[in-house]
């Protein structure tokens, strides 16, 4: 799935294939952000944070603390929060923006800067 993104494959295929996927929910919620669909993009990021909440809890993530952006496997569900920050500040949401930021800053303080670097 991951290298199936990362060849180019549009993520609405990729989501349909994986709907688990966090990832593939961000890189979709990107996808339509780049065409200036804001509210579609800040939903499709609304699933992937809630499909990557649900996979931290099943690693036994209990609702705090670290979730590094250095464990390959956690960089989609970082990815989806990213997302959704930028989607709740494309419509205004202050409080949803402040709120993520902190979440992100709390789970690993280079997401934010990692995620940006990479685009």
């Amino acid at each position: 799935m991951t290298a199936a993104l990362a060849a180019g494959r549009d993520p609405e295929s990729v989501v349909r294939e994986h709907p688990e996927s966090p990832l593939a929910w961000g890189e979709l919620s990107d996808a339509a952000a780049a065409e200036g669909r804001e509210i579609e993009a800040y939903a499709f990021a609304r699933v992937g944070y809630h499909r990557g909440l649900d996979t931290l809890r099943k690693s036994g993530w209990r609702g705090a603390g670290p979730v590094p952006w250095s464990h390959e496997p956690n960089r989609g569900v970082l990815r989806a929060l990213y997302a959704l920050r930028r989607g709740a500040e494309a419509i205004g949401e202050v409080g949803e923006v402040e709120r993520l930021t902190e979440f992100l800053n709390g789970a690993d303080a280079t997401a934010i800067t990692e995620i940006e670097a990479a685009r």
